[in-house]
Order: C-alpha cells, then structure tokens, then sequence
C-alpha cells in the first residue's frame, strides 16, 4: 500500500490551497501539517532540508519531496493520469501550463505590494503611491483575464475545467476579497460562480480566505 501523501503547509496559505484542491479534484487521500507564519517555522533546519527557500507547499509522496505549488498540480494530476485536468496532447497541455505560468509570475507580481499593504498591513508596504500603482497594475492583469474568458465563455482555457482554473480561481478569490476598488467584469462574476459549483473550490477556494 502507497503510504498517505503529506503537505507540508497551513491552510490559509493560497498555494497551499492550489495543491489542496487539486488533492479534492483527484480524490487523492492526505495527512496536512501546519508550517508557516503562526505555526512551525519554515526556517527551521527540519523544513529548509525539504526547501531550502522556505516557502510552503511541500510534499512527501513516500521517497518524492517536491516544492512549489504549480509544479506539485501538475506532478499529481500526471501521477494519477488526469488528462482532464492537465491535456496530454502537447499544445493543449502549453495552453493549460502558459496560463499557470501567466498565474504564478505575471498576476502574482502584480498584486503583491497591494495585497501586503491592505491585507496583511506589513508596516513595510505602507506608501500610497505604490499602492495605487499595484492596484492598477492588478486590475490591469484581471483585465487581461476577463477577456480571456469572454473569449472562451467558460474556463481559462476553453469549455473544461483544467489546473489552470485552480490556480487562477484562487487568484480571483483573493481580488475579489481584497478591499480595493475593483473594475466591473461580469464575465469574471460568471466564472467565480462556475467555480462555486465545484466541491474544491467550495472547500479550499471560496472559504472567505484571501
């Protein structure tokens, strides 16, 4: 018997909550260890010799450990031979892969002095002038993503649900549950409610966590 898969992070944590809904989606079984801010500490020597970049997620899949979280999506959706989630076919696969990418670099960058400064209220991020330029540079990213999905009417990527709707539909959630003023985009309105008809996303996506 495999032994239990084990994530190695807290569960507010947004990439955290990329690998725990993707587990949802695919029905994997795991045990869930709380690392990070208010819980064990990811600079301790036993956490940095899993990632030496001390940043949660991790995972222990028996011999495997394995960090960050879009990578983990997709070593468990290829693990368990989920062509829904993840295409085999080569273009359709980049299509679902460009837009986690587009995810992790492009709309994370955009959203963090903003997200630090009114969400977390770090000291360090209080300057109104870069504030106001991250809000505008992250709604300019959701607008980027509003006509992606006037373009393909339903996910991401096209008709199905894929990783890429796990990893952008979290990033939705935190937009819409940051207290900034936010562009009027009813396509991303219908998509957040796509997403809400999925157990996943109702678990670990739409849970009132940024």
């Amino acid at each position: 018997m495999d032994p239990v898969l084990k994530i190695l992070g807290k569960a507010s944590s947004i990439n955290v909550r990329k690998v725990l809904w993707t587990c949802e989606e695919l029905s994997i079984a795991y045990e869930r260890e709380d690392w990070g801010s208010g819980f064990a500490s990811t600079h301790s020597p036993e956490f940095l010799r899993f990632n030496p970049n001390a940043q949660v997620p991790v995972i222990i899949d028996g011999t495997v450990v394995l960090w960050e979280s879009n990578t983990i999506c997709r070593y468990l959706t290829g693990k368990h031979h989920n062509t829904h989630l993840l295409p085999h076919e080569p273009l359709a696969r980049a299509r679902v892969e460009q837009w986690m990418d587009w995810q992790a670099t492009d709309l994370n960058s955009s959203w963090s002095y903003a997200f630090s400064a009114l969400v977390r209220k770090d000291p360090e991020y209080q300057d109104p002038h870069r504030i106001a330029v991250g809000l505008r540079g992250w709604n300019q990213k959701m607008d980027i993503l509003a006509h992606q999905l006037s373009a393909t009417g339903a996910f991401v990527t096209g008709s199905e649900f894929t990783l890429a709707d796990i990893v952008v539909g979290l990033s939705v959630n935190r937009w819409l549950m940051t207290p900034m003023e936010r562009p009027d985009f009813p396509v991303i309105d219908e998509y957040f409610q796509r997403l809400a008809q999925r157990q996943g996303f109702l678990k670990h996506g739409c849970n009132g966590l940024p």
